[in-house]
């Protein structure tokens, strides 16, 4: 662990001098790299640091521990050890977390898609309620909502509903969403006040840059419709709705929320991009060992990874057997509970593995 450590330091200190090499400062996109690179270590210096300021600390406590006569004097030392000595077990707890690799993509904003599964309307009314708790949770933690793609269902909720959330982190608290989720509830059309069963399907894709994924302007297929759906006078007058295909992979991405083709073009290339890194993702996944997957789930988007029961005002998450008796509460967006319990499981299955390797 400490040759990681002062490797990470090494690499530290280097670019501390390429940050104020004249030629890296005028190149904008290096600077960048180096900056992000350099601030993403330098907690981990910084703790590290400390963890030998502390043992050399102690070594020289010990030194004068061993050598001091006077019996006042060496209570006093003896009670630095002692303190010192005590702090050592808290600061290799902190390296071991921070050695953990970070995901790359944690400080990325995210596109969620939230579709309405089995069930019918009840489903999508459901994936209705879910786009509205996210929703609150992203208002909670300060960032913006935009929708990019929406069909409402005529009894309520969504068919589907597209959306990004802007904010520093915000892939790294609904990663976890991946998958689908299931409610069990008497529907408000359901005369007998029977507990129907439907699911909804979430999937959490990290916004991608161009530089972050390779596609070919002769690689997309783009075709141009009339909208079809709310939209004034524009509606079937003009070809603004986009249809972008990925030829390689198959991907396909409509859009006609805006009027404008332009606007719809970008949002169509923002999540063309962010599906087509997502398949790619999710095929260097299968190659996996099933032992090294994440203890929070595979990232399946069949996987059913919650059930929120209504009658019992429950939420359980099955990949960590967790169960809250808060329902009414999670759906109005307080997610934390959930959230960091399936922070904590991943963290310490990551550790678990660098353990292993150790």
């Amino acid at each position: 662990m400490f040759d990681r450590l002062q490797a990470v330091e090494d690499r530290y200190e280097r670019l501390n001098e390429l940050l104020s090499d004249p030629a890296i400062v005028s190149d904008s996109k290096k600077l960048r790299e180096y900056s992000k690179e350099q601030s993403d270590i330098q907690e981990m210096v910084e703790v590290y640091r400390e963890y030998k300021d502390v043992k050399q600390q102690l070594a020289d406590t010990k030194e004068m521990l061993d050598n001091e006569k006077d019996p006042d004097m060496h209570d006093m030392v003896k009670e630095e050890f002692n303190e010192l000595n005590s702090r050592i077990p808290g600061l290799e707890d902190r390296l071991r977390i921070l050695l953990i690799p970070k995901d790359p993509n944690d400080d990325k904003n995210v596109i969620m898609e939230i579709r309405g599964a089995a069930g019918g309307d009840e489903a999508n009314i459901f994936a209705g309620d879910l786009f509205r708790m996210y929703t609150r949770y992203a208002e909670t933690q300060g960032w913006k909502i935009d929708i990019m793609e929406a069909t409402p269902n005529p009894m309520g909720g969504y068919k589907e509903v597209i959306f990004m959330i802007n904010g520093q982190g915000a892939y790294s608290k609904f990663k976890y969403e991946n998958g689908a989720h299931r409610v069990q509830r008497v529907p408000a059309t359901e005369s007998q006040g029977r507990i129907h069963t439907s699911t909804a399907t979430v999937a959490c894709l990290p916004e991608v840059e161009e530089v972050d994924v390779d596609i070919h302007e002769k690689d997309i297929r783009v075709d141009t419709f009339a909208s079809s759906g709310a939209g004034g006078q524009s509606v079937n007058t003009t070809m603004s709705a986009v249809r972008m295909t990925h030829l390689p992979t198959g991907v396909v991405v409509s859009m006609q929320d805006e009027r404008s083709q332009i606007k719809n073009r970008e949002k169509a290339m923002k999540i063309l991009r962010a599906r087509v890194a997502d398949k790619y993702m999710q095929e260097a996944q299968k190659e996996i060992d099933a032992t090294r997957k994440s203890a929070v789930g595979t990232g399946d988007r069949s996987e059913r990874i919650r059930t929120y029961n209504y009658p019992q005002n429950r939420v359980t998450d099955h990949r960590i057997g967790l169960t809250l008796q808060k329902l009414d509460i999670i759906m109005e967006g307080k997610l934390d509970e959930i959230i960091e319990a399936l922070m904590l499981e991943e963290q310490a299955s990551k550790l678990s593995h660098l353990n292993d390797e150790a």
